[in-house]
């Protein structure tokens, strides 16, 4: 998993590409976009939640302090990280 703990700063959006039933999770950091793997199925928000909370522990901040702006059925996301 990639340390992006640089980026965690105060209302910052961070744009990731998710691939959901992905064989291994992992977030990697690849030509400037951050993709987020994770295992759940795009069903009920489950890839969404599972991206959240793997995009925070990479962060270095809690998954709480992640808001979902775009992308709420889509591959590509947008989340704000707010202040703690």
């Amino acid at each position: 998993m990639a340390d992006l703990s640089h980026l965690a700063q105060p209302g910052t959006s961070l744009a990731i590409r998710v691939t959901p039933n992905a064989r291994r999770p992992g977030v990697e950091l690849v030509e400037g976009q951050i993709r987020v793997a994770v295992t759940e199925a795009p069903e009920a928000g489950k890839a969404t939640e599972a991206a959240r909370a793997a995009l925070a522990k990479a962060l270095g901040v809690a998954k709480t302090r992640l808001t979902l702006v775009r992308g709420a059925t889509a591959r590509d996301k947008l989340f704000r990280l707010d202040a703690p």
